[in-house]
């Protein structure tokens, strides 16, 4: 079966971590670790290298609908739930630091760095160019531990609410660093998620 490469990272982090027999339960599907190889090696996990400086707390997402410089325009209808969207091409240089703004507001109890969470995401490089997304399998989401995910990823999604949709910008030291996840992540890139949170626990 065929997995994001957010979902490959966490399992490939788990195993390089020693959790066990390196199976983990990932979208409901058992799939079982690969031995640790150079690709799987370059996808932190709850680190990144520290090449530029990083928050260490999520930032304020800013309001739906406001101009954030650094946060590209979105394709699709972006407020629409159920389907996806995805970051554009970015303009100007990337930011250095996490940049989160929420595109739906949801209801009830905030994501927290130790909640494993179940959500529906796109992936692309500051360019606009794709390199994962959860929707290729379906409107199905994705399960995982937040502290097992690129720190970026985390940290964009805490204080999040379920039902809501966020766009993230997410610097490399907080993503792949500057080696990346090749093939698909070149090294030292910036990387823009949108997130819908479906559920916590």
């Amino acid at each position: 079966m065929k997995r994001t490469l957010l979902a490959a990272a966490v399992v490939a982090s788990m195993t390089l971590a020693g959790c066990g027999s390196g199976t983990s339960t990932v979208a409901g599907t058992d799939t079982v670790a690969p031995q640790p190889t150079a690709a799987a090696t370059t996808a932190p996990a709850t680190g990144a290298p520290a090449t530029e400086a990083a928050p260490t707390v999520a930032p304020t997402p800013a309001e739906p609908g406001a101009k954030v410089a650094g946060i590209p325009a979105l394709s699709g209808t972006p407020t629409d739930l159920k389907a996806q969207s995805s970051g554009l091409a970015g303009t100007g240089q990337p930011p250095t630091q996490l940049l989160t703004q929420d595109v739906v507001v949801g209801k009830g109890p905030a994501a927290k760095a130790s909640d494993t969470v179940s959500v529906r995401y796109s992936g692309t490089l500051y360019d606009g160019t794709p390199f994962d997304a959860s929707w290729k399998q379906g409107d199905t989401p994705v399960s995982f531990p937040l502290n097992q995910v690129v720190p970026g990823f985390a940290l964009g999604i805490e204080g999040m609410q379920p039902g809501g949709r966020r766009v993230m910008v997410i610097p490399p030291a907080l993503g792949y660093g500057e080696q990346g996840s090749p093939p698909v992540v070149p090294g030292k890139s910036t990387l823009v998620f949108v997130v819908d949170l479906v559920g916590i626990g």
